[in-house]
């Protein structure tokens, strides 16, 4: 448990330092390409090591008992993730693109109506979905550290943002929302706009039964739809 609790925060750490405090100075010492390749290399290293240190951690005792309205719940939270992540590839400023400005200055469309961040909304979904139907220590560390890195990124990445694009990143922040169905549920945006469009959902629905299908070819459990069919 302890390699898994060093594991974890080594591979949260390592990507909030090279994303944010050291990214500058590493850039101009490396390059653009010998950065994104020392990046690359730390990620693999240290998920890796999460992937070894969480296999051998002891599973423990469950702190709750995942009944089915839990694992319903925990499917329809991934569905959402699902959908949220097959959007985020399309115009979205928050990417590093030479567009992204122009991106940002477009109307907001598709799963952009619900969060500005939705590729880190679903790994946070994720992280929530895995925690809920797998309450014992070694899931919820590798879970929290999941969460933590999702929404302290997307929190970074706002203020990275911010300074590089100025005031198209200021303009696109005030008409979208940080946290998902938040401009809907305080009436700044119609409830019309919950519908991101027939694209992402029928993508997030395709990445959900691909996912939930090989699921337990991967040692885990029957999830999602095919948990209902039996």
């Amino acid at each position: 448990m302890n390699q898994l609790v060093l594991a974890v925060a080594a591979f949260v750490g390592t990507h909030f330092l090279l994303s944010h405090p050291l990214r500058a100075a590493l850039v101009a010492r490396l390059g653009e390409k010998g950065f994104s390749g020392l990046y690359s290399v730390i990620a693999l290293a240290t998920f890796y090591w999460v992937y070894v240190a969480f296999r051998a951690a002891p599973a423990g005792d469950y702190f709750w008992t995942a009944g089915e309205p839990i694992w319903g719940v925990a499917s329809l939270l991934m569905l959402v993730a699902s959908i949220l992540f097959a959007g985020s590839f399309v115009g979205n400023p928050a990417l590093p693109s030479p567009t992204a400005k122009a991106d940002a200055a477009k109307p907001v469309h598709g799963v952009f109506q619900l969060t500005r961040h939705p590729m880190m909304w679903a790994f946070a979904l994720w992280a929530i979905a895995h925690a809920l139907v797998a309450p014992y220590a070694a899931s919820l560390v590798l879970t929290g550290g999941m969460f933590l890195l999702a929404l302290g990124g997307s929190a970074g990445q706002d203020a990275k943002k911010a300074k590089l694009m100025g005031a198209a990143w200021g303009d696109w922040s005030a008409r979208t929302s940080f946290v998902p169905f938040a401009r809907q549920l305080t009436g700044k945006a119609k409830l019309s706009t919950l519908w991101p469009g027939l694209t992402p959902v029928l993508g997030g629905i395709v990445i959900w039964l691909g996912a939930t299908y090989v699921h337990p070819m991967l040692g885990a459990p029957v999830v999602g739809l095919w948990r209902i069919l039996g």
